[in-house]
């Protein structure tokens, strides 16, 4: 097939660059041709705040664009990985206009909720859910702590959903588990367009043969050190683990003060910031075990996968696409969500 991928990078790189490289990758090697379309939130840095909205919105220049780039290229199918908010909604009419099949991955909750998280206050949130309006995220400023970028936000999915756009422009959408899936149908999304693929992970020269793989030692996390990915529950479970565990957390993010100052003086937590990604393997294989203690909807959860690929076992909260992915008592164990009492058990 010709197909013609296309991605919105983050100012803050992530899992869904990592998806779309990955996919990029296999599909070239099955024999398919595959170009690329990538834009960057990085272009927006000297942007005036209503420049930035209105793009958001409907970006001109990548409507037209992207309907010259298709009657160049002629792919038989469009997949999009993310559109936020450079390429904007815009290119999937300007698919459409020129009678392309089109498919969405659906890498986080932002059509569903202004922060695209379901999360706020340390708590899953689903206020917005399913409604016409995001009254509620915009009265708490859920989306970058600004009522104003999270109306901007509610504007652009509202627009969308008024003329159709999510419904009509789509022809398919892939949510990463069945979890995932059912919000979005839970939200009114047409559940014969929503189908289930998964997230997948290329094994590589430096795997270790799992048939002979040795036990770890120690305990492993691994992600953004910020409130959703249940930093805090890790650290007060800890503090009951102790010494008999030693943790490692690898990553970076807002509350790296917090896990500083938790790892400081004391010698059975380390933290060693972000590291690349054949240490972090190394690391994993290394642990006994590595901890996903996310108190969020998790549309996926990478890392576990990339744990497995590792030979190395999953403690993961019970909830959402977590408690799906990790099967209790065999690829893991579960522990209640945010209940670091209950982790600290799983632990030991």
């Amino acid at each position: 097939m010709n197909i013609l991928m296309a991605h919105n990078y983050y100012q803050q790189p992530g899992g869904e660059d990592n998806s779309f490289a990955s996919e990029v990758a296999l599909l070239r090697r099955h024999g398919h041709e595959v170009h690329t379309y990538v834009r960057h939130n990085d272009e927006l840095n000297n942007t005036a705040y209503l420049s930035r909205a209105h793009i958001a919105l409907w970006h001109h220049e990548v409507y037209r664009n992207f309907r010259k780039l298709i009657r160049t290229l002629r792919p038989d199918i469009v997949h999009l990985q993310n559109t936020f908010n450079v390429i904007s909604p815009a290119v999937y009419h300007a698919v459409k206009s020129e009678g392309v099949a089109t498919v969405q991955t659906l890498h986080n909750y932002r059509l569903l909720c202004p922060n695209a998280l379901l999360f706020r206050n340390d708590l899953v949130c689903e206020d917005c859910m399913g409604r016409f309006f995001s009254w509620p995220g915009i009265r708490r400023g859920c989306y970058r702590s600004s009522k104003a970028a999270t109306g901007a936000v509610s504007i652009m999915n509202t627009f969308h959903r008024v003329i159709g756009t999510w419904k009509s422009m789509v022809d398919i959408y892939i949510a990463l588990t069945g979890f995932s899936r059912l919000k979005f149908i839970q939200a009114g999304f047409p559940g014969e367009k929503v189908v289930v693929k998964p997230n997948f992970i290329e094994r590589f020269s430096g795997s270790p043969d799992l048939a002979k793989r040795p036990v770890g030692e120690g305990a492993l996390f691994v992600g953004r050190l910020s409130s959703e990915k249940g930093i805090k529950t890790l650290l007060e479970a800890w503090g009951t683990v102790g010494q008999s565990v030693p943790l490692t957390i690898v990553g970076e993010g807002p509350l790296a003060p917090v896990v500083q100052e938790a790892a400081s003086g004391v010698n059975h937590i380390t933290w060693v910031g972000r590291q690349p990604l054949h240490e972090v393997y190394a690391l994993m294989v290394r642990a006994r075990v590595l901890i996903l203690p996310s108190i969020w909807y998790e549309t996926f959860g990478r890392v576990a996968v990339e744990s497995f690929a590792q030979g190395t076992p999953v403690i993961a909260s019970r909830l959402g696409a977590m408690a799906e992915i990790v099967e209790d008592g065999f690829t893991g164990l579960h522990f209640e969500p945010g209940n670091a009492r209950d982790l600290a058990d799983k632990v030991q």
